[in-house]
């Protein structure tokens, strides 16, 4: 039914006015827009975000360093619920103090979060970087190619909801045109409404 009501405005009839019309070439020119703008703004906003992310994936594989660290003791939980609970409590991970190599021989220490009960000695694999610092896990190419992915996904759905946002208000304005037509219509109309010489 929808179709068949917008379909009617490019059919001649003499109930057609010029802004259906013209408010049908507008659809269809929107319609094409979200198409190639959409399409054309995702693949360039995944193609470039694609590219900077294998260039983080790459830097970060370069500096980050897997070491061995030793348990020296867990740090003792405050009761949940309190204001100065940790976010790393708060996700399930417990703090110990730890050692571990730095990247000329020295040992490391510091306050470091696990996820599973690190008893003193307990060893584990963590991630540092070139300084011996705590680091994070280095993004991998899939992770990379996820973000890329939903990167592009959204900036062409932004770029067809702008052109949506056009075309409705392109609409609205022609839809208040047709209004102010059809109150100087009527105004016309009145002065002449019963006159036999009117022919109306």
């Amino acid at each position: 039914m929808r179709a068949t009501r917008w379909a009617w405005r490019w059919r001649r009839n003499p109930l057609r006015r010029r802004t259906d019309a013209l408010e049908a070439w507008i659809g269809l020119a929107a319609v094409a827009l979200m198409l190639l703008a959409g399409t054309a703004t995702g693949w360039a906003t995944g193609t470039l975000a694609h590219k900077a992310l294998r260039e983080t994936v790459r830097e970060q594989q370069r500096h980050r360093h897997l070491v061995t660290a030793t348990a020296l003791r867990t740090l003792r939980t405050r009761p949940a619920g309190t204001d100065r609970e940790t976010a790393t409590e708060r996700e399930g991970h417990l703090r110990v103090i730890a050692r571990w190599p730095g990247p000329e021989g020295e040992r490391l220490s510091g306050v470091v979060a696990v996820r599973d009960a690190a008893d003193p000695g307990h060893r584990f694999r963590l991630w540092t970087d070139d300084r011996g610092r705590v680091a994070g896990r280095p993004m991998d190419r899939g992770t990379a190619a996820v973000h890329a992915v939903l990167a592009g996904v959204g900036a062409g759905a932004g770029a067809a909801g702008l052109v949506e946002g056009c075309r409705r208000a392109a609409v609205w304005r022609l839809t208040r045109r047709r209004y102010a037509d059809w109150d100087r219509s009527w105004r016309q109309a009145a002065h002449t409404w019963g006159r036999a010489d009117a022919g109306s």
